[in-house]
């Protein structure tokens, strides 16, 4: 088992998290997303872009179908999504409305100004799912899931979000900063996401033009 990575990948992160909840063993070569690994084209010859699961040789592309396929080659070992086939549906279609927000949305805190940046603020803290999480410890209510997975890498990129985009991410999403910190609990989470100084200041070169490293 191969993972082709970036560390700060958000998407990355996802796929990490899920081996480190199933215990599963792997070998994780880092990528240079500047001077792309002939392995890496040749896995994801279509994006080219990581993180790519190999498993027996094989690669799965695209973090959501990676996590459901490790789901479902290892589901014997706590189970990432629900069983009843409607809740399965609820989390797959949460999580790819995170795969379609967020990131944008996140981008736009640092690439924008003026009024498109305010935009991109009011769509980042909509894809924070605030309300659809409501009480619950988790976004499959008492179980860490397949939804929690999708959404909280991007914690990672929360002080840059607030820094570039000068937002109290708590005082609009009180709940999510709780779930945050429950998720931060868990092993598999803490050591797959980078610490958070570290990608303000990948952020930072990246805005000002440096490489990235």
């Amino acid at each position: 088992m191969v993972l082709l990575d970036y560390c700060p990948s958000p998407f990355g992160m996802r796929v990490r998290i899920a081996l480190a909840e199933k215990g599963i063993n792997y070998e994780l070569k880092e990528q240079d997303l500047n001077n792309k690994s002939p392995l890496l084209l040749q896995m994801n010859p279509v994006y080219k872009q990581v993180p790519v699961l190999i498993h027996n040789g094989k690669p799965v592309c695209e973090s959501l179908t990676a996590v459901q396929y490790i789901d479902e080659v290892w589901k014997d070992k706590s189970p990432l999504l629900p069983s009843h086939p409607y809740l399965r549906a609820q989390a797959k279609f949460w999580a790819d409305y995170v795969d379609k927000k967020i990131h944008d949305a996140a981008s736009g805190l640092w690439s924008e100004k003026g009024e498109k940046q305010e935009a991109a603020k009011k769509e980042f803290i909509e894809a924070l799912l605030e309300a659809q999480l409501g009480e619950k410890p988790y976004f499959d209510g008492d179980k860490f899931g397949f939804v929690d997975i999708a959404l909280i890498p991007f914690y990672s990129w929360f002080k840059a979000c607030e820094t570039f985009g000068n937002l109290n991410i708590e005082a609009e999403c009180p709940k999510i900063i709780s779930w945050a910190k429950r998720c931060m609990q868990r092993e598999s989470v803490s050591k797959s996401l980078p610490d958070q100084q570290r990608v303000c200041d990948l952020v930072w070169e990246m805005t000002n033009g440096l490489r990235v490293h």
